[in-house]
C-alpha cells in the first residue's frame, strides 16, 4: 500500500511541475525542487520524479533518501544505469550527466553541503540504515 501511494504521490507531483513549470513544487523558498527524466534501467523508458537538489559550482547536487527507506530509490538507480538525464528547473531544460559520488567525495558532499544546509536530512538515513547515495549532475557540454 505504502509503495502505491509513493507511486501515485509521485505521479500527482510530476504533472503539477510540468503543469506549473516547477512553480509552488516545494511549498518552501528555501527548498529547491528540479524535476528529473531518466530512462528506466530496465525498460528505457523515460521516468520522472521531483527530487530537492542544492546547486554547487560543480552541478547540481542530488541525494537519494527514499524518505528512509531501506532501499535505495528507483530513481536513483535509474540515474546510475544513465549516462545522461533530462532535468528540469522551473520552465527550464537542461541535459545532464549523472556522477555518484563515493568516498571521501561523497562523505564530504553529504556533511558538508546537504547537512550542513539541512540537518533534518540525516533523520532519513538514520531511518534507512543505510548510506545515502550522492550524485553530481553535471552540465552537458554545447
Amino acid at each position: 500500500m505504502n509503495r502505491t501511494m509513493t507511486r501515485i504521490g509521485n505521479k500527482i507531483g510530476v504533472w503539477m511541475y510540468r503543469a506549473l513549470d516547477g512553480r509552488f513544487a516545494s511549498g518552501s523558498k528555501d527548498v529547491h525542487v528540479l524535476m528529473l527524466t531518466t530512462p528506466g534501467r530496465s525498460t528505457g523508458l523515460p521516468r520522472s520524479t521531483c527530487v530537492r537538489y542544492l546547486e554547487t559550482v560543480d552541478g547540481l547536487l542530488v541525494w537519494g533518501t527514499g524518505s528512509g527507506s531501506p532501499d535505495d530509490p528507483d530513481w536513483f538507480r535509474n540515474l546510475r544505469a544513465t549516462p545522461s538525464t533530462e532535468v528540469q528547473i522551473g520552465a527550464r531544460h537542461y541535459q545532464m550527466h549523472p556522477r555518484e559520488l563515493t568516498g571521501d567525495e561523497r562523505q564530504k558532499a553529504w556533511t558538508e553541503v546537504i547537512l550542513a544546509e539541512d540537518p533534518r536530512i540525516g533523520r532519513y538515513a538514520t531511518k534507512a540504515g543505510r548510506p545515502i547515495p550522492v550524485a553530481m549532475l553535471e552540465p552537458v557540454e554545447g
